[in-house]
């Protein structure tokens, strides 16, 4: 197969393996999921930067519902290694085929993009690079070097890829010290074999909890959709397998189909049970929870950023408390170590690293 010439302004031939889906029709959306279609001039100027730097977003690429929005705050989530994927999930909207090489430029763009933009807070994506021995560790770990380098005050989140079958790709992206890691299940494990066939369940739930093996400061976050299928006893399992992780932060946000050869929508969840989700979510102890029919993984990351923050410190506080009344007058030594225990994993090490 000749190679596939990255633009930025055409969609790619569909892929073979999702050309030969039958057909979903589309469900018409309810009330609840319409969005205003993007006008504000701020919109364009995001959009405009976004091509003179050559960068792809997955705002565009998953045709996100809230592009109109995070656009007009100048907040885009950055695609990088390329828009073509090596993977064909029946949710989602990028290109599947054989990507180009990577494009080593791409590092220093996208932190000149990020000043330019002025963002406090940016969140960072990628396609999946089986192709690449160590799927694009590398790669993640210059662009968040590029971004400290050009906006030091900028706190990343990246979104990534499961590494499968990539030794020691995730140290190296640990490694380089992102604010958020995030890496999303997407569904609940029974569906995995027909809505994400080339991921493994159990691995994409070891990979997170890796990383707070390996640095607990790091915020971790995972996302699941609804309406796919899935049983609330199958979300509240997930729920309990991420905790298990400890995970910081869970969004679950409505499946909407992007085309007729992807999958179809099973149902649209009604507001109140993302509301029920919410809850149920937090009763496990998530730091943070984000559950709305439009929420997405990056979705108000700037703010939902500065709230996990604040619930860390109010989780440290309360077990520093709890920990000072436990042990009455026992010696300070006793009562840290109390602490130690009873603070979230990572909690107590990112309160002594702020700290120091």
């Amino acid at each position: 197969m000749p190679p596939m010439v990255t633009r930025l302004d055409i969609r790619h031939p569909r892929h073979p393996e999702k050309a030969a889906r039958p057909d979903n029709p589309i469900q018409r959306k309810p009330d609840w999921i319409r969005v205003r279609a993007p006008n504000h001039p701020v919109y364009a100027q995001t959009r405009d930067l976004m091509r003179a730097n050559k960068l792809v977003t997955v705002c565009e690429e998953a045709a996100c519902p809230n592009i109109g929005e995070c656009w007009s705050q100048r907040h885009a989530t950055m695609m990088i290694m390329g828009d073509i994927c090596t993977r064909a999930c029946a949710f989602c909207n990028v290109t599947t085929g054989m990507p180009n090489a990577l494009d080593s430029d791409e590092p220093r763009r996208v932190g000149d993009a990020v000043a330019k933009l002025g963002l406090r807070h940016v969140v960072i994506t990628s396609v999946d690079r089986d192709d690449l021995a160590d799927g694009g560790a590398v790669h993640f770990a210059e662009t968040i070097a590029a971004i400290r380098a050009a906006t030091p005050g900028t706190t990343i989140e990246i979104l990534t890829p499961d590494f499968l079958r990539k030794p020691g790709a995730l140290e190296v992206v640990v490694a380089a010290r992102p604010d958020v890691f995030n890496h999303n299940l997407e569904t609940v494990p029974r569906l995995y074999p027909t809505i994400r066939p080339g991921a493994r369940y159990f691995h994409s739930l070891r990979l997170l909890d890796e990383v707070k093996r390996l640095d607990g400061s790091i915020f971790t976050k995972s996302g699941i959709m609804v309406g796919l299928g899935e049983e609330r006893m199958e979300i509240s399992q997930v729920m309990d397998d991420l905790r298990s992780a400890e995970v910081d932060f869970l969004t679950i946000g409505q499946y909407l189909q992007p085309s007729v050869k992807h999958a179809a929508v099973a149902r649209f969840v009604p507001p109140p049970e993302f509301d029920e989700y919410a809850r149920t979510a937090r009763g496990k102890g998530f730091l943070l929870v984000s559950a709305t029919p439009l929420t997405r993984s990056s979705y108000h990351a700037d703010e939902d950023f500065a709230a996990l923050q604040a619930a860390r410190h109010a989780a440290v506080q309360a077990a520093r408390h709890a920990a000072v009344q436990a042990a009455g007058h026992a010696a300070p030594q006793a009562a840290a170590h109390a602490t130690a225990q009873s603070a979230p994993r990572g909690a107590e090490q990112a309160a002594r690293s702020t700290a120091a």
